[in-house]
């Protein structure tokens, strides 16, 4: 049963792979044996991100690409750099994405709504799409994979901007699983709960959002990137070839609490 879940001589790629959650993703990734491949905007933590996969996958390769996903012309240039360095795409995992400052809604700016969208969603589009061609393509299917949030299912006050954005990739991997099963491609998405990031870790540190937040989450402790690596490994694997169109929530059962 663990062949299952072999990926050596599969092309990975997660967008916002430097870091927090992508990286956790390519680190497992790599670990299983794929060709990983991360985008990410700063090329100085694409570097620090593709030394720690090397550790991982000695025999593998791995590529750190620069690329904006909220831009068309970037995406399709790493895409085909993508595949100059590793070879093929048999995985996305369309991570990528930006924060958004609380906000009221009728105070909120139709530019700030817009930016958030043009990354989270905009960005997860223009990322998908690249990847679909190059696995029709290749002609023997592929995993395409989003970073939603709880945001999606869950009221998020001040956060219009962003649970809409994160909402919106649900209807799109639905459509996407059906469109494109003839083709052997499978589309589904990953729905972190509360993951212990850079960016996160300052707030979880706060002892009013903490006191506020940990007793809500029955496993009683943060989530980490390296909970939501083996999920990726999932979605890559032969072990998830009839399994698309789903939503996996990694949250320790705070959605349902």
């Amino acid at each position: 049963m663990t062949d299952l879940f072999n990926l050596e001589g599969q092309g990975a790629l997660v967008t916002g792979g430097n870091g927090g959650i992508g990286l956790g993703m390519a680190k497992a990734l790599a670990g299983a044996g794929a060709d990983v491949a991360i985008w990410g905007t700063n090329a100085e933590k694409n570097e620090r991100a593709l030394a720690e996969l090397a550790d991982l996958n000695a025999g593998g390769k791995a590529a750190a690409i620069v690329c904006d996903v909220a831009d068309e012309d970037s995406v399709a240039k790493a895409m085909a750099e993508t595949v100059a360095e590793i070879g093929r795409v048999d995985s996305c995992f369309a991570n990528a994405g930006t924060g958004a400052a609380p906000g009221s809604f009728d105070k909120l700016a139709l530019e700030e709504w817009r930016r958030v969208a043009q990354v989270n969603l905009d960005g997860v589009f223009l990322t998908l799409r690249a990847a679909a061609t190059q696995m029709i393509e290749q002609g023997d299917g592929g995993s395409l994979v989003a970073t939603s949030s709880l945001t999606a299912i869950e009221g998020a006050p001040r956060s219009s901007h962003y649970a809409a954005a994160k909402g919106a990739l649900i209807p799109l991997i639905r459509t996407l699983a059906v469109e494109l099963a003839r083709k052997g491609i499978r589309a589904n998405a990953i729905m972190p709960g509360w993951i212990d990031t850079d960016l996160t870790h300052q707030m979880f540190e706060d002892e009013r959002f903490s006191g506020a937040v940990m007793p809500r989450i029955p496993a009683r402790r943060w989530g980490t990137p390296a909970d939501i690596g083996p999920a990726a490994v999932y979605l890559a694997s032969r072990a998830s070839n009839y399994h698309t169109g789903d939503v996996l929530k990694i949250d320790g059962a705070y959605s349902i609490c």
